[in-house]
C-alpha cells in the first residue's frame, strides 16, 4: 500500500478529505452552529460540498488504474479513502443534530 500511496490518484482525495474537515471545524470554531439566515448555505458549505464531490472522479480514476494491476494493495488505499471521506461527514452531521 505504501507505494501506491504516493500515487496522485491516492492522496489527492485524502487531503481533500482533510481541507473538508478543516473546512468544516474552522467554520464552526468561528460561527458556531447557527444557520445561515434566508436559507442560503453559505461559501463553506459550497466548498465543502465541492471538497466531498470533487474526491468521486479521482477516485474512480485510480480504482480503474490501480485494481486491475495490484488488487490488494488498491483496495487498502481505496478503504483508506473511504474512511477519511465518512469522516467529515460524521462530523457535519453531529454538528447539525
Amino acid at each position: 500500500m505504501n507505494s501506491l500511496l504516493k500515487q496522485w490518484g491516492a492522496w489527492v482525495p485524502l487531503a481533500m478529505s482533510f481541507a473538508a474537515f478543516a473546512l468544516l471545524v474552522g467554520y464552526v470554531a468561528v460561527n458556531g452552529t447557527v444557520q445561515e439566515p434566508g436559507g442560503d448555505e453559505g461559501t463553506a458549505a459550497h466548498l465543502f460540498q465541492i471538497l466531498m464531490a470533487g474526491q468521486l472522479p479521482i477516485i474512480g480514476f485510480f480504482a480503474l488504474k490501480w485494481l486491475p494491476r495490484m488488487p490488494q494493495q488498491a483496495l487498502g488505499v481505496l478503504a483508506l479513502q473511504f474512511v477519511a471521506g465518512v469522516i467529515p461527514f460524521a462530523v457535519l452531521f453531529f454538528f447539525e443534530h
